[in-house]
């Protein structure tokens, strides 16, 4: 069974799978041709406002968490972006990556977590 995993895009080259990039602003110093993108899904990450809000403070995350997760819940791409996933799955692994620093408190592991519940609850 094919799995949902989040990178860090910097040095992500040989991570195989569906490639997502879930940042609303392009990583620096990363070209198109490197970052092997199959979708630039900028719609489905933070609001520049939670984002800014957020700036990858660690003793925040639990707070934005809960607010990005409220921004999914009524974000109207939503049903068709886990339906995309959805058919992926069924091919190959998604990879869901992102620029932060962090690799345990950003959007990716967000989203990553609430596709993992979506999509093994069945809805």
């Amino acid at each position: 069974m094919h799995t949902i995993k989040s990178a860090r895009i910097y040095g992500s080259e040989n991570i195989s799978g569906y490639r997502i990039l879930v940042d609303r602003v392009w990583p620096r110093g990363i070209s198109k041709v490197k970052a092997k993108l199959d979708l630039w899904k900028k719609s489905i990450a933070p609001s520049t406002e939670l984002r800014k809000w957020f700036n990858h403070e660690d003793e925040k995350y639990p707070e934005f968490k809960e607010k990005y997760l409220d921004e999914l819940t009524h974000n109207s791409e939503l049903p068709d972006f886990i339906s995309l996933v959805r058919e992926e799955l069924a091919k190959n692994d998604v990879v869901l990556l992102y620029g932060a620093k962090n690799t345990e408190h950003n959007q990716a592991v967000v989203l990553q977590e609430y596709l993992d519940k979506e999509i093994n609850s069945g809805k």
